[in-house]
């Protein structure tokens, strides 16, 4: 996906491209989880309306922590606990992958100059 650090450097073109392209699958794992997170609390919190749980979803998805004022059940409280840990890992990952052409970069231009 990357040039080797003995090839020319992309042109910012591609650079931009890359960063978009990054951006744009970023959004897209995200809107799945988000998706994901809304029918679950729905699911497992009776009595809660979908526009309640689209906002827990977006909350724990964000890192911000949960906001659902109903009682989870039993599976709906292991799957907060799931959804809440698998959040934070692709909150992480999400911003590694949209920084990862300009760190490539960055080091293709220290390594380019030797």
């Amino acid at each position: 996906m990357y040039e080797h650090k003995r090839q020319k450097i992309a042109p910012r073109k591609v650079f931009y491209f890359r960063i978009l392209s990054n951006i744009s699958i970023v959004i897209s794992v995200i809107s799945v989880l988000l998706l994901i997170g809304s029918l679950g609390y729905y699911y497992f919190s009776p009595g809660a309306e979908m526009i309640d749980a689209f906002h827990n979803a977006s909350m724990i998805l964000s890192g911000m922590g949960p906001t659902l004022k109903t009682e989870l059940t039993f599976s709906g409280k292991i799957f907060s606990s799931l959804y809440a840990i698998f959040s934070g890992v692709l909150f992480i990952t999400s911003i590694g992958y949209i920084l990862a052409p300009g760190i490539h970069r960055f080091f293709h231009k220290m390594h380019f100059e030797e």
